[in-house]
């Protein structure tokens, strides 16, 4: 089955621009379009996309509480790809901590935004590590975050737990870490599983921020 897209924007050339890649690959279907974040939840109840690629900066609705609304009131949400035109913007952040999956640059190549749908419906790994690590560093605390601390002590993560979480904050799949550890996927897959449920984190983008705010990953 093709990755259904459901694309947010206000600016109708972003759309236009953005369905006219995706639709180019035979495994990938633009759903439905709207124009701002208040649109999103009665669309994801009515076309049911498994991505929804959405503007982090719309008139009505942005993207932050966008996320937050579809997160806290859609059973099954979709994976949410915030689309920016910066990617040092503080929203992008707000974005991610509130529960989006990962952010894709408005000035991205073709093959990079299908990439990225790709990646994000897989739920595989980070977008651009190396800018989320940025982003923490710029608009985290440093480790100052009490309630993350909190979260990385409770979770009494096993030293090879620990191990893969560092490894996904420096934006490694899957197959990446565990020819790194020298293990399995399946292995690597099950430490993932566990590290996510320790944490209480929806995905693996959740997890990495957690990691940096509470300090658990350093930054840079």
């Amino acid at each position: 089955m093709p990755v259904r897209v459901l694309l947010v924007d206000d600016e109708p050339l972003v759309r236009a621009g953005l369905r006219a890649v995706l639709e180019a690959q035979p495994d990938i279907e633009v759903a439905g379009e709207a124009a701002d974040g208040a649109a999103v939840i009665p669309l994801v109840r009515q076309l049911r996309p498994d991505v929804v690629a959405m503007d982090v900066r719309m008139p009505l609705l942005d993207g932050i509480e966008a996320t937050r609304a579809l997160l806290r009131t859609v059973a099954d949400p979709p994976r949410i790809l915030v689309v920016t035109t910066f990617e040092n913007d503080e929203y992008v952040y707000e974005a991610l901590r509130a529960g989006a999956d990962g952010f894709l640059l408005k000035r991205a190549r073709p093959a990079e935004i299908v990439h990225a749908v790709r990646l994000i419906a897989e739920g595989e790994s980070l977008l651009f590590p190396a800018s989320v690590r940025q982003l923490a560093a710029a608009h985290g605390d440093g480790g100052g975050n009490r309630a993350a601390r909190a979260v990385l002590e409770r979770a009494r993560l096993t030293e090879r737990e620990g191990e893969v979480l560092r490894l996904m904050a420096r934006g490694l799949s899957n197959a990446e870490i565990a020819t790194r550890l020298v293990v399995g996927t399946e292995t690597v897959k099950s430490h993932v599983s566990a590290v996510l449920a320790k944490l209480g984190a929806r995905d693996r983008t959740q997890a990495v921020i957690a990691a940096y705010e509470s300090g658990f990953v350093a930054p840079g």
